[in-house]
Formats: structure tokens, C-alpha cells, sequence
């Protein structure tokens, strides 16, 4: 079996049905290169419900406070109505999705970071059930959900979570966002980012906000994949540019590519 691609969605394209379709359609291209692992947020949703209910939603560090109140809302968003929607586009193209949370086979295991609430810091467990589903052509499509060893379950950061699935399956990440990578000052795009210039780039505020905590995500992938392969492919890149994807799938330069 070839190396597999783990796909974080989240973003714009997560509200917006034709963005959807745009992206399924580039998602059923790449599923004919290689097999996929799609892990998906949702943020701006739970944003949107929390705030309809008259519940107040905080940030820090671009991670979200979720109190334990809030987790039946987060988990319905999050495992029910964007995880069965994604289904719903998946299946309309022609690919065999199977919606999943964090901890179906014990693929992800969270401790509690107790100081943003309910929330979990994801850790690698068991690629057992996903290399079978994987293998048999299905589309496994989680959402960021996640449960305790304690039970309770938990909101986990979506590109944290997809990093760990990637070091689950030892495969290549890329994390989707709403523009073409990571960008400078001016507004052009970093093509390579190494773990020791990371640094720099948060503290003279280049990246900030919710982007650190995507270029954190990849930097922990690469610290486990990237040492086990080191031809291995993480990368920050935009949904909306199908050939970006279709290049880094074939491992090849695109978007904002993270190293060692």
C-alpha cells in the first residue's frame, strides 16, 4: 500500500456548499493517487451555534475555550452535522466515506488540557481500523472530536489532530487553509519553513493567530514522519488551488512546505 495523504479541512470551505463541491471534486482526483485520510475542524460552525445560543466563545493562542457546558454543541457540530455533511459530499462523488471521531479504534488518544476546558491534546494511538479501511477503498473522514481515558469527551485543535493522525499512519499531512501557505509580511508566499526558523517568524508576528498553531501542527508531524522517511511530505497549502494539491500528493513543491 503507498504512503497515505492525511487532508485537513477547515476554514471558509467548511460554510460554503460550492467550495465544497470545488474541493470534493480535486479530494476524488487525489483518492485516485493515493489513498486519503480526511480530519476535519469546524470552528467557524460552533462559532455561529454557541453564539445563537447565547453562549460566549473565546480564543486563546488561535485554540478555542471550551467548557465542559459546551461540549454537547461542539460535539454535534463537530461529529454530527459537518462530519455527516462531508460524508454527503464524498458519497456524491463517488467515494466510500466512513465518518468517524477521534477515538474509533482507538486511533487518537487526548489527555485533558485542563486550562482551555474540555479540551485535548491529542496523542498517537492505533492506526489498526484506519490502515484496514484504507486498504479496502474507503474514505475515512474524522472529525476533531476527541475522548478522555477518563470518558469525557473532548474538543481537540483540527490540524493538531490531523498531525497525529498523520504520525498514526506514518504518512504525509497537509493542512488546508483559506489562502495558497504561509505568508510573509508582504504577502508572498514562504515556500519552506524549517523548524528553526519558526521561531522568529511567530515572535516578529509573520505568523500568528490561528497559522501558528497550524505551522505547530506541522512541526510536530515532522518531528515523527520526517525522521522515520525524509522524503515525506508536510505542507500548509490553499483548498481552492487543485493543481497545489494534486503536486503535493505526488510529492512534489507547493504551498508552504515544512522541514526538519
Amino acid at each position: 500500500m503507498s504512503t497515505p495523504l492525511i487532508i485537513k479541512l477547515g476554514g471558509r470551505v467548511l460554510t460554503d456548499v460550492d467550495a465544497l463541491q470545488q474541493l470534493f471534486t480535486t479530494v476524488k482526483r487525489l483518492a485516485e493517487l493515493r489513498p486519503l485520510v480526511l480530519v476535519h475542524g469546524g470552528g467557524d460552525q460552533v462559532q455561529e451555534l454557541l453564539q445563537q445560543l447565547g453562549h460566549e466563545s473565546v480564543k486563546i493562542d488561535g485554540q478555542r475555550v471550551t467548557p465542559a457546558a459546551h461540549i454537547p454543541i461542539v460535539a454535534g457540530v463537530l461529529a454530527g452535522d459537518v462530519n455527516s455533511q462531508l460524508c454527503a459530499f464524498a458519497q456524491q462523488h463517488g467515494l466510500q466515506p466512513v465518518g468517524l471521531t477521534l477515538q474509533a479504534g482507538n486511533t487518537v488518544r487526548c489527555e485533558v488540557d485542563s486550562s482551555r476546558g474540555a479540551v485535548g491534546m491529542p496523542q498517537a494511538g492505533s492506526g489498526t481500523l484506519l490502515q484496514l479501511l484504507i486498504e479496502h477503498d474507503y474514505l475515512p473522514i474524522l472529525s476533531s472530536l476527541g475522548i478522555s481515558d477518563q470518558g469525557e469527551r473532548l474538543n481537540v485543535n483540527a490540524d493538531l489532530a490531523a498531525a497525529t493522525v498523520a504520525q498514526v499512519l506514518h504518512g504525509d499531512l497537509i493542512l488546508l487553509t483559506d489562502v495558497v501557505g504561509i505568508l510573509d509580511h508582504d504577502g508572498q508566499l514562504i515556500e519552506t519553513i524549517t523548524a528553526a526558523q519558526a521561531p522568529e517568524l511567530i515572535a516578529n508576528g509573520t505568523i500568528r493567530d490561528g497559522m501558528i498553531v497550524k505551522l505547530n501542527a506541522a512541526l510536530q508531524a515532522a518531528q515523527v514522519v520526517l525522521n522515520k522517511a525524509s522524503r515525506r511530505t508536510i505542507a500548509v497549502a490553499g483548498w481552492h488551488d487543485a493543481n497545489a494539491l494534486s503536486r503535493l500528493a505526488r510529492g512534489e513543491p507547493a504551498g508552504t512546505r515544512v522541514q526538519l
